[in-house]
């Protein structure tokens, strides 16, 4: 029976099985997030059976609670991650690391892997960067709106402005492009800034990886950038790897 790595995040719920090599299998994902399958909708493929279940979530804790309970029916072990200030090799800068999201604390596992410096942006819900030096030493971070969430905020507050649409220009014509150009350069300016605060601090620029669900169409805007979107999965499977142990007590 194989071990899986779930990450339950605010609109996304994806999936891989942890290989005996220690890195992991294909990634399965549920287009419609967690709430579906617990509404018992399986037309995305019904959650897989195993030993162990490690899950890592950030979404509200009705949901999450409601998630263990599907896996615990399938799995015989089921393992919450949390932050750890110390964990793989990487330090979390926060002096109350259970403050750092595990999703973000997650990533940073899954770039330290990889070795050097690195900057990593999660595109999500919100926009999360976070800077980790090659010793894995984490410099902290920032946390703002992600480009959907701008859109969203917009069309809320002003509901001839639509929430989605468009495509990004410099200098666009119409408002629906206006609109994108906007919403995806404050983000791609601010990952920018982030780079060249990182390179003045540390003396060299770092490596940039970019996850999450709206990471992709901020890719031909920052052309340095590398994506990485089973980043979380990646840093699950080094905490688990950390955590092996099957008495790991169960939170959430």
């Amino acid at each position: 029976m194989s071990d899986w790595l779930f990450d339950l995040g605010n609109s996304r719920f994806k999936a891989a099985s942890w290989r005996g090599d220690g890195g992991i299998g294909e990634v399965l994902a549920w287009p419609h997030g967690a709430d579906a399958l617990v509404a018992g909708d399986a037309s995305h493929g019904p959650l897989p059976r195993g030993r162990r279940a490690w899950l890592a979530s950030v979404a509200a804790p009705a949901l999450t609670t409601q998630v263990l309970a599907l896996l615990r029916e399938r799995f015989e072990q089921v393992h919450v991650a949390h932050t750890l200030a110390e964990c793989a090799g990487v330090r979390v800068a926060y002096a109350q690391p259970a403050r750092l999201g595990v999703d973000r604390f997650l990533a940073l596992l899954g770039a330290h892997a990889g070795g050097g410096d690195v900057l990593v942006a999660g595109v999500g819900t919100a926009l999360t960067i976070d800077l980790l030096d090659v010793d894995g030493r984490h410099h902290g971070g920032r946390i703002a709106a992600s480009p959907t969430v701008m859109r969203q905020a917009l069309h809320q507050r002003a509901v001839q402005l639509p929430a989605a649409g468009g495509h990004y220009r410099e200098f666009a014509d119409d408002t629906d492009d206006a609109l994108a150009s906007g919403c995806d350069g404050a983000a791609v300016a601010l990952v920018e800034r982030s780079l060249q605060q990182a390179a003045g601090l540390l003396g060299r620029i770092p490596a940039l990886l970019l996850h999450g669900g709206g990471a992709e169409p901020l890719l031909p805007l920052l052309p340095q950038a590398t994506l990485r979107p089973a980043l979380v999965l990646e840093g699950l499977a080094a905490w688990a790897r950390e955590r092996h142990a099957a008495d790991v007590p169960v939170r959430g």
